[in-house]
């Protein structure tokens, strides 16, 4: 066969290849960890995605997920919140613990105590906002020390095994968005993945996210690890448009689940068909506070188990009319049996209106 035509063969062998490639996408992977096309993970909130909530958001399909954040100082110190936040479940899986802190040597400490834990990587957090955390130079505060936060996540990447990946948000304030600098500083690191918040720390939660450094990231060819894309996404729309528009390996959400873990399985359903689900039913979402109170009660037993359940139940009800009564008592019951009757009463009284907001 003459040369000329075996490298014509192998043009449109490649070809075939690449026909191949548009029809079956490549799954993202951070590290050795496999997730499907387009995965949708669930943002590590505190006080929200505990083990009971993260348990449901598994059900609908999120894709992968973290604990609250942990603090490192909390961990070194032994406090007994802290580690209690370390705890994992097989069924969970993949799921990362996050740790955040601003004493490098914590840091490092942390990060081996979250790996002894069994976690499937190690997640830092230098994106929350608050003042408690950002005032001390931990959280989205790191941003105004660059080259702290790539001196500290250089140490906890070299001081475990597992993968190892970082939370942050474009920058400090208006006049200082890093973000896409940095992010280069980062993967030099060693880290294996990135997630960007789309504000700084001075927005807080208040304005639109701007997704538009997010894409600029996905767009610099030296970026080789999966950026993953976070905030405001609220609906399946804007799941969709998030991954053609910049080009995002992955969608974190996080406020948009609390009430609505069912989320995950809406956004997929219009990634996969281009249909939308219609909203779920009042039975449906009864039966799902009880499995999520159960849960409560089984991880933490029925006192603290009750109470951490209040943030979530009266939300599952957003949208009811004559609801404040129920809701009331919802958040006040301290009884466990009390509880599912309550749900019950709900799932009688309103359980004909479908059409409260989704």
């Amino acid at each position: 066969m003459a040369f000329s035509s075996i490298f014509k063969n192998y043009h449109e062998i490649c070809g075939l290849f690449n026909n191949f490639a548009d029809v079956f996408p490549e799954n993202m992977n951070i590290a050795d960890i496999k997730l499907r096309e387009r995965p949708l993970l669930l943002a590590p909130m505190e006080d929200v995605t505990d083990a009971s909530f993260r348990y449901v958001c598994k059900m609908f399909g999120a894709d992968m997920m973290y604990t609250e954040f942990v603090s490192s100082d909390g961990l070194v110190r032994d406090a007994k919140k802290s580690l209690d936040k370390l705890t994992v479940y097989d069924y969970e899986r993949p799921i990362g613990i996050q740790i955040y802190g601003h004493i490098p040597e914590a840091m490092v400490e942390a990060a081996k105590m979250a790996e002894a834990a069994g976690p499937d990587l190690i997640d830092i957090n230098f994106g929350c906002p608050v003042n408690k955390i950002a005032k001390r130079g931990a959280g989205s505060g790191m941003m105004r020390e660059p080259d702290k936060m790539v001196a500290i996540t250089e140490a906890v990447v070299k001081s475990v095994k597992l993968p190892v990946t970082v939370k942050t948000r474009l920058g400090w304030d208006e006049d200082s968005k890093i973000i896409v600098e940095l992010a280069e500083r980062l993967q030099d690191t060693g880290i294996a993945a990135l997630t960007v918040h789309g504000r700084t720390r001075a927005q807080m939660y208040k304005g639109e996210a701007d997704w538009t450094l997010i894409g600029k990231i996905k767009e610099n060819p030296r970026m080789h690890i999966p950026i993953i894309g976070n905030g405001d996404i609220a609906a399946p729309e804007q799941a969709k448009e998030a991954f053609d528009r910049y080009g995002v390996d992955g969608i974190m959400i996080g406020r948009a689940t609390f009430g609505h873990p069912w989320i995950f399985r809406e956004i997929r359903h219009y990634l996969d068909t281009g249909e939308l689900l219609p909203p779920m039913s009042v039975r449906d979402r009864a039966a799902l506070a009880r499995k999520h109170l159960a849960k409560s009660l089984e991880i933490k037993g029925e006192r603290v188990g009750v109470l951490e359940m209040r943030r979530h139940l009266s939300c599952y009800f957003k949208g009811l009319a004559d609801f404040k009564e129920t809701r009331l008592k919802l958040v006040t019951t301290d009884s466990p049996e009390k509880l599912f009757e309550i749900i019950d009463y709900i799932a009688a009284r309103w359980g004909g209106d479908d059409n409260i907001d989704n």
